[in-house]
């Protein structure tokens, strides 16, 4: 909650200056009932019509002042949450975007998404209705307490006794409520992922005829969410039956003595027809209240979860190393002795050294599983390895700012991203120093000439995930995007596998042609994409157990030579 009150901070004169008009229209609105009784006492006994009119007509303006204050006060409420969460928000996208790859694996992507959207939802609901109804509630219960006290104190101790009850009520809810509404929220995350998994999916699930599992399964996941609603929910519904019962209790005692104190001469009719207005009002602002502890246990729950985003210790920061490396001058790139582990249980790579020069071309290749696409993840700095050093031109890359580290790279992942937008934008990817011609030049490397074949050519329309696009145009829009930004280093995971072979053969010479002093490293699945690199690594369960040129792992890496057999036919 502390985090949610530095986005409140900032707005709080705007609020206070809201909670004062909603404070006047509460209290203009408490004088209502006692004019009623001056009506009802003093007037209508004595037929006195000008006294009625007069005292009716006070009574209708000041309804129409209460009303015009709490409009103008529930209308700022609205603008200054509106204001509020639209920064939490935003904060909270950016947050999300500088996590760390081992952060976001923590937390979960379906979590994140769901603490953006229901969890922003539900604390832009309590800080709204906790400024319309936080300051009315109490002052129409402890105002309606305090005029019934003034009007008839006998009657008031019947409010009085009753209190005590409602207040263990109201303790127990909220204590239970906010538990139960974060177990409820963890069970939307299960439920988003699940059904992110299934839209990703849905070609894979209709293909195996896979549909009623999937609908089986997702059932499951949504029952669970509807079960931990439905207990939290019938905790809070308790409030409002039990207030009621209480209440309604308390308001026959009302009348009971009420009307034995006017047969006996000891209060007059107005004032317990006033008296009842007011214990109307005490009764509607405890049911404000116990929607108000609804609303805080559901925000409450949503912050506690924002702020555990908002407050994640920033990882991967630019470290002050003392340089300790003995590489070789002119080494573009080189890994020392680095091993890690994404769960921190196996290493996923172990001892992982190679060394490559500016201009020189690595390619690795190795079974799924291998730790061919980790060595990219440590290079770009997703994660730090747990133990070794890699660096970029004998500089430590712990020491590197992310900008200037990123920049280096031209990139394609081996399940990259194409958005909903046209081609152009796809392959600018909002990098403004990047003109027409170096996307001309990017196409034409990328055997993407297709795109000028298209109806609107680079202004073409592309769905998300590139699902009008088949595999092949899909990685070579993908391969234009990495050759536009003029990389000094280029990562190529598996971004040809969707090429027919002579493609990917005029694809390998545009890379030798045009990006001949770039560096290169290229995790490929074919021999025939890196058979003409400067140096293979060939990689199995994390380890390094073949090393040279296609023609040296052909004379002495058993797996190397398999691989050749199985894909080239190639014989010792």
């Amino acid at each position: 909650m502390r985090t949610v009150f530095q986005y409140i901070r900032p707005k709080a004169g705007m609020m206070a200056f809201e909670m004062l008009i909603k404070l006047t229209g509460t209290v203009i609105e408490l004088l209502l009932p006692w004019m009623l009784s001056v009506i009802l006492d003093d007037y209508v006994p004595l037929g006195d019509l000008h006294g009625i009119f007069l005292w009716g007509g006070l009574m209708i303006l000041t309804a129409g002042v209460a009303f015009l204050c709490n409009a103008f006060a529930n209308y700022i409420s609205c603008a200054t949450s509106r204001d509020i969460t639209r920064k939490l928000r935003g904060d909270l996208f950016s947050k999300v975007a500088s996590l760390s790859c081992a952060q976001e694996d923590e937390i979960t992507v379906p979590s994140l998404i769901s603490r953006l959207t229901s969890d922003t939802y539900n604390v832009h609901q309590m800080i709204d209705r906790m400024q319309r109804l936080g300051i009315r509630a109490p002052i129409l219960l402890l105002g309606g307490i305090a005029m019934t006290f003034m009007m008839e104190p006998v009657l008031t101790l019947v409010l009085a006794a009753i209190l005590p009850l409602l207040g263990l009520l109201v303790f127990f809810v909220s204590r239970n409520g906010i538990r139960l509404y974060t177990r409820t929220q963890e069970a939307l995350d299960l439920m988003v992922r699940r059904t992110k998994e299934s839209i990703a999916g849905i070609r894979v699930i209709q293909a195996l005829s896979k549909t009623e599992y999937e609908e089986n399964m997702f059932d499951a996941s949504n029952s669970e969410v509807v079960n931990r609603d439905q207990k939290a929910a019938m905790l809070m519904n308790v409030t409002n039956p039990m207030m009621n019962l209480i209440l309604n209790a308390g308001l026959t005692l009302v009348i009971v003595v009420g009307a034995y104190r006017v047969n006996a001469g000891l209060t007059r009719p107005g004032t317990v027809i006033a008296f009842l207005s007011y214990f109307t009002i005490i009764l509607n602002a405890l049911m404000m209240v116990s929607r108000l502890f609804v609303v805080y246990s559901k925000g409450a729950a949503g912050a506690r979860r924002i702020a555990e985003v908002l407050d994640a210790p920033e990882e991967l920061l630019p470290m002050q190393l003392l340089e300790t490396g003995n590489e070789e001058d002119d080494a573009e790139i080189s890994f020392e002795n680095v091993s890690f582990s994404y769960g921190k249980i196996e290493d996923n790579i172990k001892n992982i050294n190679f060394s490559i020069r500016k201009g020189e071309t690595l390619g690795i290749i190795g079974p799924t599983g291998s730790g061919k696409s980790t060595i990219m993840n440590l290079l770009l700095r997703f994660y730090d390895p747990d133990s070794g050093v890699i660096r970029i031109r004998g500089r430590d890359i712990r020491s590197m700012q992310k900008s200037e580290l990123h920049g280096i790279f031209g990139v394609v992942f081996q399940n990259d991203f194409i958005y909903s937008d046209d081609i152009e934008g796809n392959i600018r990817f909002g990098r403004e120093g990047i003109s027409d011609e170096d996307i001309r030049q990017a196409i034409e490397s990328a055997q993407a000439s297709f795109i000028y074949e298209k109806k609107d050519g680079l202004s073409e329309q592309l769905a998300s995930r590139g699902s009008n696009l088949s595999g092949g145009q899909r990685q070579r829009v993908l391969l234009s995007r990495a050759f536009a930004g003029d990389p000094e280093i280029l990562l190529l995971d598996d971004s040809s596998s969707a090429l027919d072979y002579k493609t990917d053969s005029m694809l390998r010479k545009a890379l030798s042609k045009k990006y001949g002093s770039v560096t290169k490293i290229i995790i490929a699945q074919r021999i025939s994409s890196i058979k003409n690199a400067d140096r293979i690594l060939v990689l199995s369960e994390g380890c390094e157990v073949g090393s040279g040129t296609h023609e040296e792992l052909m004379r002495s890496c058993e797996s190397y030579r398999e691989i050749a057999r199985i894909q080239m036919g190639e014989v010792d």
